[in-house]
C-alpha cells in the first residue's frame, strides 16, 4: 500500500495527521535533514567569517543560507538517494552541499564543508535545534493557551462554592475557581522549571577534543570557536567535556519536566471526568454526534479520556528516552541514534492531548443546581467550623461533641445542626455566629482570583 493517512502504521501520521502536521517541519525525516543542512551551512559560513578559509567574493552568506531556507522535498529526496550509496545520512548531506557550492562556482571551497567534523557534531546540534524550536514555537504556545484557558475559567467560577471530597468523602467546602487555580499554579511552576534547562549541544570532533581541527590549525583556539558557533550562532549551549556524543542529561531533564506537566494534566482530566460523572458539569451537545452506538442518551467525556490516554503514551515514551539517552558505552555506541529519532512522537501525543483537553474544556457547562444541592445535602461538613469556634470559646470537648453528632450519620441537615447549636451552653452571640455558617459560605479565604 502507498503511504497515506489511511495506511500509516502510527496514528500520529495516520488518524491524527491533520492535527499534528505542524510538527512535521521539525520531526519528520525531511525536517531532520533540513536542520542538518542548516547546521552545515552555518558552520561553513562561520569558518569563513573567522578567517579559517577565504570564501569566493561571488558567494554571499545570504545565498548560502537560501540552501536551507528554501529547502524542498526534492532536495531531501536527492540527499536520500545519495544515502543509498553512502549508507550514511550525514555524509549524504555533505555531498549535497558540495554539489550546491560547485553550482555556485565555489568548487575550490568544497572541502571546507564538514571540515574537521564527525557526524555527531551535526546531529547533536541539529537535533537540539529542531527540539528547541519545536518546544518554543509549537508546544509551549499550545500549553500556555491551555493554562490561559484554565485561568479564565478559574476567574469566571471564583465565587462558585463546591463540596470538596477528601478520600472520596464530603469534606470542607471550597471554591471551584480556586480548585482550578491549583492546576494553574502547578503547571506554571513546571513550565518555569522547564525553562531553566538549557538546550545543550555537542560540538568537538570525533571524541570531543577537536583533534582534527587542532592538528590542522594548532594555533587556533578551537574551544572558543566552538563555543561561539554553538552558543551565539545556533542559540544552543555547548557542553565543554564530551565524548563523540552529547551527554543528553539536559534533554533527559526536559523529558522529565514534560512528564510532570503531563502527569499534572492527567490529574486534571481525571478530576474533570469525575465532576462530569457527578453532574457538576454538563457538556454541550453537537448536532449529529453520537455518544454511544447502543445508548442514545449518552454524552461521554471522551475529550478528557482521549487527553488522558495520549498524555499517558507521551509519558511512557519520555520515560524511556530520559532513561536511555544519557547512557552510552565508552566514547559512543549507536543506540542513541535510533532512539533520538523518536523524540517528536511523545510531543505529538502531548500536543494531541492538549487539543483534546481544550476541546473538552470548551464543552463544559456549569450545573449550579447540582453543586448547590450537594452542598445542601451535606450539612455535616460545617461540623469542623462549629467545633473550631467552640475551641476558641474554650468549650469542653467540642470535637468529640461534633463527632458524636455527625460521624457516619446520614441525614444531617440545617434543622438538625441548628437544633444541636440551640442546646449548646454558649452565649446568644456565639449561637448566632454558628448558625450563620452554612455549607455554601464555609469556603475559607477569598483568593481574589
Amino acid at each position: 500500500m502507498e503511504l497515506s493517512a489511511l495506511t500509516a502504521i502510527s496514528p500520529v501520521d495516520g488518524r491524527y495527521r491533520s492535527q499534528l502536521s505542524v510538527l512535521a517541519p521539525y520531526f519528520s525525516e525531511f525536517g531532520l535533514i533540513r536542520y542538518r543542512v542548516r547546521v552545515e551551512v552555518e558552520y561553513f559560513i562561520f569558518l569563513a567569517e573567522k578567517k579559517v578559509f577565504k570564501l569566493p567574493a561571488s558567494v554571499k552568506a545570504a545565498r548560502l543560507r537560501a540552501i536551507y531556507q528554501d529547502f524542498t522535498e526534492a532536495d531531501a529526496q536527492q540527499i536520500k538517494l545519495t544515502e543509498r550509496t553512502t549508507n550514511h545520512d550525514v555524509k549524504a548531506v555533505e555531498y549535497f552541499l558540495k554539489d550546491k557550492l560547485k553550482a555556485m562556482g565555489a568548487g575550490d571551497a568544497v572541502e571546507w564543508v564538514h571540515f574537521g567534523l564527525t557526524s555527531q557534531d551535526v546531529n547533536n546540534t541539529a537535533v537540539p535545534l529542531l527540539w528547541k524550536e519545536a518546544v518554543e514555537e509549537q508546544y509551549l504556545p499550545t500549553l500556555q493557551n491551555t493554562v490561559l484557558q484554565l485561568r479564565r475559567m478559574a476567574k469566571e467560577w471564583a465565587k462558585i462554592a463546591l463540596l470538596a471530597r477528601t478520600h472520596g468523602q464530603p469534606a470542607s467546602p471550597t471554591m471551584l475557581g480556586k480548585e482550578i487555580m491549583v492546576f494553574v499554579e502547578r503547571l506554571e511552576g513546571q513550565i518555569q522549571q522547564l525553562s531553566h534547562v538549557p538546550f545543550a549541544a555537542k560540538f568537538g570532533g570525533a571524541t570531543g577534543n577537536f583533534n582534527a581541527h587542532y592538528v590542522a590549525f594548532p594555533g587556533k583556539d578551537w574551544i572558543k570557536f566552538g563555543n561561539d558557533f554553538v552558543n551565539n550562532r545556533l542559540g544552543l549551549e555547548r557542553m565543554q567535556y564530551t565524548t563523540q556524543i552529547e551527554h543528553y542529561d539536559n534533554l533527559a531533564a526536559q523529558f522529565d519536566a514534560l512528564k510532570r506537566i503531563n502527569t499534572i494534566l492527567i490529574d486534571f482530566c481525571r478530576d474533570v471526568w469525575t465532576y462530569i460523572s457527578m453532574e457538576y458539569f454538563k457538556q454541550k451537545v453537537k448536532e449529529g454526534e453520537v455518544g454511544s452506538s447502543a445508548m442514545p442518551h449518552k454524552v461521554n467525556p471522551i475529550d478528557f479520556e482521549n487527553a488522558e490516554g495520549n498524555f499517558g503514551i507521551a509519558n511512557a515514551l519520555y520515560e524511556h528516552l530520559a532513561a536511555k539517552l544519557p547512557i552510552s558505552r565508552l566514547q559512543r555506541d549507536l543506540t542513541d541514534s535510533t532512539v533520538l529519532r523518536n523524540i517528536g512522537v511523545p510531543m505529538a501525543h502531548a500536543m494531541l492531548a492538549l487539543r483534546s483537553l481544550d476541546k473538552g474544556l470548551g464543552k463544559l457547562l456549569l450545573n449550579k443546581e447540582k453543586l448547590h444541592a450537594d452542598l445542601e445535602d451535606n450539612w455535616a461538613v460545617v461540623a469542623e467550623a462549629i467545633q473550631t469556634i467552640l475551641r476558641r470559646e474554650n468549650y469542653p470537648q467540642p470535637y468529640e461533641a461534633l463527632k458524636a453528632l455527625t460521624r457516619g450519620k446520614a441525614g444531617i441537615n440545617k434543622k438538625g445542626m441548628h437544633a444541636f447549636i440551640d442546646k449548646l451552653k454558649v452565649s446568644a452571640a456565639v449561637k448566632k455566629e454558628l448558625k450563620a455558617i452554612t455549607p455554601h459560605n464555609y469556603t475559607g479565604v477569598d483568593f481574589k482570583l
